[in-house]
């Protein structure tokens, strides 16, 4: 074993060979540093029988035959024992290792290299598998590949950790704790599963409880009704010039990105910077990163926010061209977290993809985003702004327990340059805090009634003043 392992050492040496997270590179080293000799047989029932035969009434170690075939075995025999010779087959098979070991070559046509799946994926790019395998498998298909080919068979390991139950156990069937992954599949959906796991972290074991897979069967709900929205919302498939209008806004431009109003030049921005963190993250391997990026903003801004924002354009501005840039925005941010989570969560992904219209190609094939687009950095600060003024809204309400039906009036209070792009968003303000949009006013100084009214400082130059005798029966 020792010419093998030192060439697999030198491989990993050279950067020819790159193992995923690093820490592992120590196993893997000192595994083939203290490398012992291999028994390649084992006494199983199945398997590659060893191509050994031997001749019948001598023993084995004195006269043996490898050959390719038995006819083959049996001819070699006759040229030196006569015609009348016998001979018989190694009973063993391959240890199941070995076997293992050849696999990236041999199930592509080695050793006939002339074979077009060997020559066009041979030698492949990543290999992934468990942690705990890395030498009774890894090494020994890293040895096995430089030995019968003369290359390394895949550029970077990736290793995963065990999934265990959930209090950390390993699944046995003593324990009586093993989930079956098909009806993990029936209860929570195949994405849900995936995405659960693709959010643990590199190397490191999971523990799989039915309170992440429930969270994340809540996700691709949320990411499902999300695409029931937007088809409620967009054209109807028969208007061909108003789809092509929304496919043909990309928002790629910083030209198209200063056009648009202050929620939808920030969920837009927070998607490039999203684009450029998540790819950014699978070309690392760092998949847990990447699925908590990719639902942190498709859940926390675009759907919390800004699908909210937009039903102000939607359904009460009475602007054709507000209505169709949000569209537009709507269309654009959601296609590309489609395609940002569709490595993830492929089923769900590619159904919503299909359903809007005139899709030409599967999401599958579609060329991934590309990265460093425009991003307008003031906008995310300005609507950061919006967003502290309706959350202090929100919880004077609930801490005086006004009725969520019920509308209220406020005043705002700001320098003039924060009233500028506030005052822009009324609506969006009044629909998302509940506020009587035709008294919400605005203003450089406090109101007369301050003394009657709770005060938010939503941020520096940004205050609120909600008056009491709207919440609560001011004489109690």
């Amino acid at each position: 074993m020792e010419p093998l392992a030192e060439k697999a050492l030198h491989a990993a040496e050279n950067g020819q060979l790159t193992i995923l997270p690093e820490r592992f590179e120590k196993i893997y080293n000192h595994w083939l540093t203290n490398i012992k000799d291999w028994c390649i047989s084992r006494q199983l029932w199945w398997g590659h029988r060893i191509p050994v035969w031997y001749i019948v009434g001598k023993k084995c170690e004195e006269d043996y035959i490898v050959a390719r075939t038995e006819d083959e075995a049996l001819a070699t025999a006759q040229e030196k024992y006569g015609k009348s010779v016998e001979i018989y087959q190694d009973p063993d098979v391959l240890d199941t290792w070995f076997s293992s070991a050849l696999w990236p070559f041999s199930t592509l046509g080695w050793p006939d290299l002339s074979k077009e799946d060997y020559k066009h994926f041979y030698p492949s790019t990543v290999l992934e598998t468990g942690h705990d395998i890395l030498f009774f498998w890894v090494a020994r298909m890293v040895m096995m590949g430089i030995e019968f080919t003369g290359s390394v068979p895949f550029s970077y390991v990736y290793l995963h950790g065990l999934i265990r139950d959930s209090v950390g156990r390993k699944m046995s069937k003593t324990l009586g704790n093993v989930i079956d992954p098909l009806d993990t599949i029936k209860d929570y959906g195949t994405d849900a599963l995936r995405f659960t796991l693709s959010l643990g972290t590199a190397g490191q074991d999971l523990n799989l409880s039915t309170e992440r897979l429930t969270s994340n069967k809540a996700f691709t709900n949320k990411l499902w009704n999300a695409g029931k929205f937007l088809l409620q919302n967009l054209p109807h498939r028969s208007d061909v010039s108003a789809w092509d209008i929304l496919l043909a806004n990309k928002f790629d431009t910083e030209a198209s990105l200063q056009k648009l109003p202050l929620p939808e030049c920030w969920v837009v921005t927070g998607l490039h910077g999203l684009i450029d963190k998540v790819s950014t993250s699978y070309n690392k391997f760092f998949f847990g990163d990447a699925a908590r990026e990719i639902y942190d903003f498709f859940w926390g801004d675009f759907a919390d926010w800004y699908i909210e924002s937009s039903k102000t354009r939607l359904y009460h501005s009475g602007d054709k061209l507000a209505s169709a840039t949000a569209q537009s925005v709507l269309l654009y941010v959601f296609e590309n977290i489609l395609k940002l989570l569709h490595p993830l969560m492929p089923f769900v992904t590619e159904e919503l993809w299909q359903a809007f219209p005139y899709r030409k190609q599967a999401l599958m094939v579609t060329p991934w985003p590309a990265t460093d687009l425009p991003k307008d950095l003031r906008s995310i600060k300005r609507f950061q702004n919006l967003q502290s003024l309706i959350r202090g809204i929100r919880n004077v309400r609930a801490e005086y327990s006004v009725e969520p039906a019920k509308r209220i009036s406020t005043s705002v209070v700001a320098t003039v340059d924060v009233l500028g792009y506030i005052s822009k968003e009324k609506q969006v303000l009044a629909l998302l805090s509940k506020l009587d949009v035709e008294n919400v006013h605005f203003t450089e100084s406090a109101p007369g009634d301050a003394n009657q009214s709770v005060h938010i400082v939503a941020d520096e130059g940004l205050e609120a003043y909600l008056p009491l005798a709207d919440m609560v029966d001011v004489s109690e």
